[in-house]
């Protein structure tokens, strides 16, 4: 079995998901089961994706345990931005987010096209 922890795209996403979670306690009260949760939700399933598939016996179980960690990542993306829009994140807590997510995907892109290419 691969160990998750070394991977640079667990260890981004990882981050990711506690920034997340910190910039998150600041959202409106009335967001709590809304917005908040689901950008929690996006951010948790990054890493536990990327766990999941590194758990996999077959390289195209991991594969495609990436891909759903990569989907996600860009449903987080997304919604970071709606927030950001919607004036639930301070600019400070956009300029750390924002780059972050897009490090975890272009991270998770890449690997995803080297194990391809290695099958």
């Amino acid at each position: 079995m691969r160990d998750h922890s070394r991977l640079t795209a667990f260890q981004l996403a990882d981050q990711l998901a506690l920034a997340v979670y910190s910039e998150s306690k600041a959202f409106p009260r009335n967001e709590q089961f809304g917005l908040t949760s689901q950008v929690r939700r996006a951010a948790v399933s990054v890493p536990a994706n990327i766990v999941e598939g590194c758990a996999r016996s077959s390289e195209n179980e991991y594969i495609r345990f990436l891909e759903i960690a990569y989907a996600s990542a860009s449903e987080l993306q997304y919604e970071l931005s709606l927030c950001e829009r919607l004036g639930y994140l301070t600019d400070q807590g956009a300029n750390h987010l924002t780059p972050l997510c897009d490090s975890v995907l272009r991270t998770l892109s890449g690997l995803i096209k080297a194990l391809r290419s290695h099958r």
